[in-house]
């Protein structure tokens, strides 16, 4: 039994920091890997991808000893064992970056932050603090958070089985000392083993996970403000075998925090009417933190029953329902959003309300997450399933398709708050369509200004941002209005922000953080109300590490992303998009068209769309101008594919994707009983699942 209760622990454990390893490590600027015994990594932060100048992708399965010059390697080679042996060990290398450049790099490296799996955190040696002196490398913020990793295995009882080496260097005990005790030896108020570590606990064995914060003591009698998450392994039948729990030491980040929940997240959207159809929620995994008027109107709690009494999703959501929730985080966590599915909730006077929710990850530190739930009671009673249901106004915008879905989820959810969002996509996907459905769904009263940065020569951008006063330049004869003027009170929507010269960022920097300019020739600043929005068809990252584009701008445009789908991603919109488009310029040229032969719809939809939606609109309305009667005539040798070029890879892609998804779903949803029958490695399936974009909803 120890065995086998070992061996389950291991695998949900792996599984468990899979996803914890994405969660955190994904968008970090700095640069960090994560290697193995012998130096290959496992994994990258995007900082990492950029120092590299490689993709995820292309980083994970190669030796750290690949991304060093050749004097470096012979020098990692040999200090490698020196670091395995004392456990952490810094110093500095030349990195040789993708292309033949090479850059000073310092480092850190610290072992077994998880069981088998070292953290090599790197910083760049030219750059320099405010002062203009290089600062010390353990004094860059992100390495404070990813430094280490606490990490502990329970049994059932609550009982320490496994304490590894990040637990001892954060808090200080020996694995001698840890195992054998209850986790909450931790908490330094609780003096009867039955306090909130243990209750802890419970909530995970009841709902799958649980996430919570608070002091904890180190041995040497000091507290730190710790992060912890804790997830309940069971076999196969469901039976419980113990837990895993990770935390990390958040003490530097506390003051931060708190006043940025004393601000509240949502405090502008509670200027909303209280009867508001939808309610907007935040919160820390199973916790609620903070909630909008009309979702508390919906759930017949008070904001103090939150904040004080603290009451946690699992107690408003009946148990039938708990394993949507987890789902939605966990394809959240990997998408940034998570598809619109129905659920109930339970009110605080015990009854139930029908509602629809959509989650989305707003900071991956420490995983806090918005939530939009609308009110379904009004609506005719139906059986319970996730239809594609939308909570707003999308009249603009085509597509019920889960990648639709998902990105209007995720609009409904940032439109409500003043975040500057990026939207990313590539050419034609729709980009300036999400950009208008956020202004119309927020609680901005002020125009919705537009400026397409590549359209402008770069020597008048400047003043078409921020306008120039009379006499700034010959030829400037009377004072012009910027667009950030125009958009007072309402949003500016920057498209191909990309294309901004490097020597104009700094201005919109300080736009964005100061809410204030100055214009062109001008001494008088002038403060804003402004919301940005930007959208780009180009690599901002790559952009960065060929300091094109100011990492700092970069970092503040990007408080929310949101990637428009490619068509190709969910051709099967490419029916309502077409009959949508037909009747648009059937309507405008005077033309009775009422069919779509299924011919020509199959060539539609086999089609790639290089263009994306732009290029089907334009396609069908040349369709339209050739049909003379009620018949949709399509020029189709346009979209035929060349029969000599070789036969894409896509076909390949699906037909893997449609065995693995039929395999899975004979497997019950297991990922590794499924990894068995494919014959491959559980952790090479989930990589394969990510490349393919399959999640739960597909099995």
């Amino acid at each position: 039994m120890e065995k086998r209760f070992a061996n389950e622990i291991h695998e949900s454990c792996s599984r468990a920091l899979d996803t914890l390893l994405r969660a955190v490590l994904y968008n970090y600027s700095q640069p960090v890997f994560i290697a193995d015994d012998d130096r290959s990594l496992i994994d990258a932060s995007f900082g990492a991808c950029i120092l590299s100048g490689r993709c995820r992708d292309q980083i994970i399965g190669r030796k750290l000893d690949e991304l060093l010059d050749s004097s470096a390697r012979l020098e990692l080679e040999r200090r490698w064992p020196a670091f395995l042996a004392e456990g952490s060990q810094e110093g500095s290398f030349t990195l040789e970056q993708r292309g033949g450049a090479a850059r000073d790099v310092s480092y850190i490296f610290r072992r077994n932050v998880l069981p088998g799996r070292h953290l090599a955190a790197f910083r760049y040696d030219d750059l320099k603090d405010d002062s203009g002196e290089k600062p010390a490398l353990t004094d860059a913020p992100a390495l404070k958070e990813v430094r280490d990793f606490a990490l502990c295995l329970l049994d059932v009882s609550g009982l320490l089985t496994a304490w590894y080496e990040g637990a001892e260097r954060i808090y200080g005990y020996s694995s001698e000392e840890a195992v054998g005790r209850p986790l909450a030896f931790l908490d330094p108020d609780d003096h009867t083993g039955k306090g909130e570590l243990h209750a802890d606990l419970v909530r995970a064995q009841d709902s799958g996970r649980c996430g919570s914060q608070g002091w904890r003591k180190r041995k040497d009698g000091s507290r730190l403000w710790a992060h912890m998450l804790t997830s309940a392994v069971q076999d196969d039948e469901g039976n419980l075998l113990g837990f895993v729990n990770v935390s990390r030491d958040f003490t530097a980040y506390r003051e931060t925090e708190q006043k940025r929940q004393q601000r509240g997240v949502l405090r502008e959207s509670r200027r909303g009417d209280a009867s508001a159809v939808v309610g907007i929620v935040s919160g820390e995994y199973d916790r609620i933190t903070d909630a909008s008027d009309a979702f508390l109107a919906i759930v017949g709690y008070d904001l103090d029953d939150f904040t004080v009494g603290r009451p946690y999703w699992p107690e408003i959501t009946p148990r039938e329902y708990r394993g949507a929730i987890e789902q939605a985080h966990e394809e959240a966590l990997l998408y940034g959003a998570c598809s619109p599915y129905e659920t109930e909730y339970i009110r605080k006077d015990g009854s139930r309300v029908r509602v629809l929710v959509t989650a989305a990850v707003l900071g991956l530190s420490p995983f806090r997450w918005m939530t939009l739930v609308q009110d379904l009671t009004q609506r005719k009673a139906q059986p319970l399933e996730p239809p594609p249901v939308r909570t707003s106004d999308f009249s603009e915008i085509v597509g019920d398709s889960p990648a639709m879905l998902r990105l209007l989820g995720q609009t409904e959810i940032v439109a409500p708050t003043e975040a500057t969002v990026l939207i990313l996509g590539e050419t034609g996907t729709g980009k300036e369509l999400v950009a208008r459905a956020i202004h119309k769904l927020s609680l901005r009263s002020g125009p919705f200004v537009t400026l397409n940065c590549a359209a402008i020569p770069t020597g008048l951008l400047e003043s078409e941002l921020f306008g120039y006063e009379k006499g700034a330049f010959t030829g400037a004869l009377t004072r012009k209005i910027g667009r950030f003027e125009m958009a007072q009170g309402g949003t500016l929507f920057l498209d191909e922000v990309g294309d901004i010269p490097l020597e104009l960022q700094p201005k919109l920097l300080r736009a964005l953080q100061e809410k204030e300019f100055e214009r062109l020739g001008g001494t008088r600043t002038i403060p804003i109300d402004v919301r940005l929005l930007a959208a780009t068809n180009r690599d901002l990252k790559r952009m960065m590490g060929d300091k094109l584009f100011r990492s700092d701008l970069y970092y503040r445009l990007k408080v929310f992303p949101v990637i428009v789908p490619a068509l190709r991603d969910h051709p099967e919109d490419i029916p309502a998009l077409a009959r949508h488009f037909t009747e648009k310029y059937a309507r405008r040229m005077k033309r009775d068209i009422q069919v779509i032969p299924p011919a020509t719809m199959r060539a539609l939809i086999k089609w790639s769309w290089p263009g994306n939606v732009r290029e089907l609109e334009n396609f069908i309305e040349r369709s339209v101008i050739l049909s003379q009667g009620p018949t949709l005539q399509a020029p189709l040798a346009e979209i035929q594919p060349d029969d000599s070029q070789p036969a894409s890879s896509s076909t390949l892609d699906q037909v893997e994707r449609e065995h693995i998804i039929r395999v899975l779903g004979e497997s019950g949803g297991v990922v590794s009983r499924a990894a068995k029958r494919l014959g491959m490695p559980r952790t090479t399936l989930n990589a394969t699942m990510r490349k393919l974009g399959i999640s739960r909803k597909d099995f």
